[in-house]
C-alpha cells in the first residue's frame, strides 16, 4: 500500500502540468483502485486476525497485532493524503479550464459578469465559442473528483473499522489477564487448602502413633502386675 501511495504521488505530482495526459489520468485511476482494493482486503485480514482465539501467548499476539495495526494505518494515512492531494489538484484544474472558457458548473455558458445570456442568439454565439475538449475534460475531472471522494469516504470507514479493532482487542486482553488471574488465584487457594489438610493429617498421624504407644506401654505395665501377682 506504501508503494501504491508513492506511485499515485508522482502522478499527482503531474497533474495540471504539461505532462498531464489521458493516459496519465487513466494510469492514476488505476492505481487508485488498486490501492483502494488492497485497502478493503487488508481491512478484512486484519479483522480475520483479531477474531482467532487468543491463547497463553496472548501478550506475543497482541505486540504482533499492534504492530500490524500501526503499519497499516500509517500506509493508509499516506493512501488517503495522496488522495486528498490528488481530488484538490483536479479542483484546481476544472476552476482553471471553467475560467478560461467561462463555463458554469452546469454546462452553461455566462457572460462576463457571471449572468447567463436572456435570448436565443447569445445563446448560440457563446455556446459555439466554447471548446468541446475542455467541455469534455471537465467532465472527465468532476467524475474522478467524486471517485477520489468516494474512496476517502471508504478510507474513513477502515480507519474507523481499526479503531473498534483496538478497543475490541484491549477489553479481549483484559479480560484474559482477568481470568487468569482468578485462576491464579484458584490455585493459590488450593495449594493452601492442600498444605493445611496435609499438615492435619500428619498430625492426627503423630497423635495416632502417640496413643498406640502409650496403650502398649500401658498394657505391657498391666501384664506384668498381674504375672508378679500370679507368681506369689
Amino acid at each position: 500500500m506504501s508503494l501504491s501511495a508513492s506511485d499515485m504521488q508522482r502522478l499527482v505530482s503531474l497533474l495540471g502540468t504539461e505532462q498531464d495526459t489521458s493516459q496519465l489520468r487513466h494510469t492514476l485511476q488505476q492505481k487508485q483502485q488498486q490501492g483502494n482494493n488492497l485497502a478493503k482486503e487488508t481491512d478484512k485480514l486484519m479483522k480475520a486476525f483479531t477474531a482467532l482465539p487468543i491463547g497463553p501467548d496472548q501478550r506475543q499476539r497482541k505486540l504482533q497485532k499492534d504492530r500490524l495495526l500501526n503499519d497499516f494505518s500509517a500506509a493508509l494515512n499516506s493512501f488517503q493524503r495522496t488522495q486528498r492531494h490528488a481530488a484538490e489538484r483536479e479542483r484546481e484544474v476544472v476552476a482553471r479550464v471553467r475560467a478560461s472558457s467561462r463555463v458554469s458548473s452546469g454546462g452553461q455558458p455566462e457572460d462576463s459578469f457571471g449572468n447567463a445570456p436572456q435570448n436565443y442568439s447569445q445563446v448560440q454565439a457563446q455556446a459555439e465559442a466554447f471548446n468541446e475538449e475542455d467541455l469534455r475534460l471537465i467532465q472527465e475531472r468532476e467524475s474522478a473528483i467524486r471517485q477520489l471522494e468516494s474512496d476517502i469516504t471508504d478510507i474513513n470507514d477502515i480507519f474507523k473499522d481499526l479503531g473498534m479493532m483496538v478497543h475490541e482487542q484491549g477489553d479481549m486482553i483484559d479480560s484474559i489477564e482477568a481470568n487468569v488471574e482468578t485462576a491464579d488465584n484458584c490455585v493459590q487457594n488450593a495449594s493452601q487448602q492442600l498444605t493445611q489438610a496435609a499438615s492435619y493429617q500428619q498430625s492426627y498421624r503423630k497423635k495416632i502413633c502417640i496413643l498406640l504407644i502409650v496403650g502398649a506401654v500401658g498394657i505391657v505395665v498391666i501384664g506384668l502386675i498381674i504375672w508378679g501377682a500370679v507368681k506369689q
